[in-house]
């Protein structure tokens, strides 16, 4: 009898953790990158007369070799790394909630896609074994401070902003890409 017990209890959590990929936020994950990505794409319509050049896009690379190297980790290891990109995207469009992109884009919808990238995060972090997402990628977080730091020398214009809501874009693009594999 005790035998059967341990089996069960093995079989059970061994279960569990074979399914901690496929959790629920799988699919939600998805509604709501979908969901962003139009708030994104609405964000365009409203910041007129933007300027921003290939040469301020270029000023901070995006980081192809980190999505080509995260593609090619483990399941669980993707999914630490976009919830890696969906906190780091979000700090972005909260960092300076300043008169100049209040009166580029409207506040709800910032609110909106703030509130929105923070759930997919928390969401997709649920499906993740504690100790994996605690490792941030390096490389990640300075490209983003970099962003950050190049968006402060542009005074948060309404360029500046553009320039954040097309790598932000990217960003969930690449990230969705990552999920589904």
């Amino acid at each position: 009898m005790p035998n059967k017990i341990f089996f069960v209890c093995l079989f059970v959590s061994l279960f569990c953790a074979g399914a901690s990929l496929s959790c629920r936020w799988m699919g939600k994950f998805r509604q709501y990158n979908e969901k962003s990505l139009t708030l994104l794409e609405g964000m365009v319509t409203n910041s007129t007369n933007s300027t921003v050049d290939a040469a301020e896009e270029d000023a901070v690379a995006f980081p192809d070799e980190l999505y080509k190297h995260a593609s090619k980790a483990s399941a669980e290891d993707r999914l630490a790394f976009t919830v890696q990109i969906l906190e780091e995207v979000a700090a972005l469009f909260e960092e300076d909630r300043s008169p100049s992109n209040e009166t580029v884009w409207e506040e709800t919808t910032v609110e909106n896609f703030i509130n929105l990238t923070t759930q997919q995060a928390d969401g997709l972090r649920s499906c993740i074994a504690s100790h994996s997402h605690k490792k941030k990628n390096k490389k990640l977080s300075l490209y983003f401070k970099r962003l950050s730091h190049h968006a402060k020398q542009m005074v948060h214009s309404a360029d500046a902003w553009e320039l954040i809501r097309k790598e932000a874009h990217a960003h969930l693009l690449s990230a969705d890409m990552l999920v589904r594999d």
